[in-house]
């Protein structure tokens, strides 16, 4: 098989279970922040426990990605930006809002999401192993994606992809959204997202609290999980008894 089919199958696997590497990902990271509570400088030289300051920048962090990602789905249409995992979908080229600074911008988005609880640990390197590993992983997701678009789309999806770049955003050359931004549909495809950040720093400050016996807990990131906790069962139900979230078009 050549390359181009073998990246292109590797893409499509890795897009169909994309939900299950961020979970490895987080446990690797949770047991070293916990290493590192309990042993700092002991076994990863360099390394360092931060506190509650350093939690909040690493949570502004994780936030940024969920910010990129809320603003890119807000003034997307339906059947694009979506979060289905069986197969590509998509029913237009979005090259306008954050598609017109960069092609992949959700992933983007996932990146500074993943980057908040990895630098947690406090180990340089092993923040610039899940970097490398993030680019590995998306790569192959991405060169999926693009040839399910190049073969959809043709010359229109050709031109846009030869002036945007694929994940590093350009810093000119922006386009309004051809759509005015929705919270409906945010609140539909992002209420996973707002509670996953919360409970990560969540279950990172309470073990590492626990583990070695204290009570500084970050209230800060208590009231953020409550908040997004009681945020998504309400979505939740608004979803399955009412259709205040329905939006024609998106």
């Amino acid at each position: 098989m050549a390359l181009q089919e073998e990246f292109e199958k590797q893409g499509n696997w890795l897009f169909r279970y994309r939900g299950i590497l961020p979970l490895i990902v987080l446990l690797a990271g949770l047991v070293l922040f916990l290493l590192t509570k309990l042993y700092p400088g002991a076994f990863f030289p360099g390394g360092f426990s931060g506190g509650t300051y350093y939690e909040l920048a690493c949570l502004l962090i994780s936030l940024l990605g969920l910010f990129i990602r809320i603003y890119t789905v807000g003034h997307t249409p339906v059947n694009t930006s979506g979060r289905n995992v069986k197969k590509q979908v998509a029913g237009k080229v979005n090259t306008t809002g954050s598609y017109s600074l960069v092609r992949h911008p959700l992933y983007v988005g996932n990146f500074f999401m993943w980057l908040g609880p990895t630098l947690l640990t406090g180990q340089i390197w092993f923040v610039l192993i899940i970097c490398l590993v993030f680019w590995l992983y998306y790569e192959r997701i991405m060169f999926a994606e693009e040839q399910f678009l190049r073969a959809k789309f043709g010359t229109p999806y050709l031109e846009w992809a030869s002036k945007v770049p694929a994940f590093v955003p350009r810093l000119n050359g922006f386009v309004k959204p051809d759509l005015p931004f929705s919270w409906r549909k945010v609140v539909k495809k992002e209420k996973n997202g707002f509670a996953a950040v919360f409970l990560v720093f969540f279950l990172f400050d309470m073990a590492g609290e626990l583990i070695l016996r204290g009570r500084d807990f970050n209230y800060v990131i208590f009231g953020g999980l409550a908040f997004s906790a009681l945020s998504y069962v309400v979505v939740k139900i608004l979803k399955s008894r009412t259709s205040v979230l329905n939006e024609p078009g998106r």
